[in-house]
């Protein structure tokens, strides 16, 4: 039985000028599972991804319609402020973004900015979130140094914890190894693996291995549609479309 559904995209169009990006999109995206929007690059994954938290308005010249139904809400057209709908999804980018600061500081910013300021409140939730991504027993003896001081798989953890300290109820990770070296990025999708008992997860990736590795749903999209969707297991051992098919062979990516 598919689990119900965190997520209801209906009907989503986009144009940036008069290219159309995404066509006629629906899909929905499970609760506490981690979906994988699959496809070649350049197919449109990003764009989606990044119209689930509203990234899409930085974009100029943009057309939009549609529905993207979070709980009661169509976080497309809304009178809640933006920031607390991006506050619910916490991202992570191809490429590792810590802030300039230590390791701590990276990860006690957005408490702070939520208002939390006690040293004791800090030091509880810095090591809480840090243990989640298992960075702790790397980090705890040198909180206080940069960020950047990291490796770039740590820093991808580290950014991981930064998002989840503001408390979200979906993360959303646009390639999120794609710039690890292997062991890294293992470790980044065994995180995956045990996050999503508490969080919804949406991963873009091109990488078929990966997909099949860590879906429990699959989107699948080519040239700015969803051509197929539906459980992992029932995707990758009984595609019904023959793009799908070709798709999983190989013949394109």
């Amino acid at each position: 039985m598919e689990p119900s559904g965190k997520i209801k995209i209906q009907n989503l169009n986009l144009f940036i000028g008069k290219q159309q990006i995404l066509k006629n999109i629906n899909a929905e995206i499970p609760e506490n599972k981690i979906t994988v929007i699959l496809g070649p690059s350049g197919c449109g994954k990003t764009t989606l991804l990044k119209t689930l938290n509203r990234l899409t308005d930085l974009y100029e010249n943009i057309k939009i319609s549609g529905t993207v139904e979070m709980g009661n809400e169509d976080i497309l057209h809304t009178k809640t402020d933006i920031t607390k709908i991006r506050r619910k999804m916490g991202l992570v980018s191809q490429r590792p973004y810590p802030l300039p600061m230590s390791i701590y500081g990276n990860i006690a910013y957005g408490l702070k900015i939520s208002g939390h300021t006690k040293k004791q409140f800090l030091d509880e939730k810095v090591e809480y979130y840090l243990k989640v991504t298992h960075l702790w027993e790397e980090v705890k003896d040198r909180l206080k140094q940069p960020a950047s001081a990291l490796s770039v798989g740590q820093q991808q953890r580290l950014c991981l914890a930064r998002g989840l300290a503001v408390d979200p109820e979906i993360i959303l990770a646009d390639e999120p190894a794609s710039a690890l070296d292997p062991v890294s990025s293992m470790a980044i999708e065994e995180l995956f693996t045990e996050l999503k008992s508490w969080y919804t997860i949406v991963v873009v990736t091109h990488i078929l291995r990966q997909a099949k590795r860590i879906a429990d749903h699959v989107i699948f999209m080519y040239l700015g549609e969803v051509i197929e969707q539906g459980p992992a297991g029932e995707f990758f051992e009984n595609p019904k479309m023959e793009k799908t098919k070709a798709y999983i062979k190989g013949a394109f990516n």
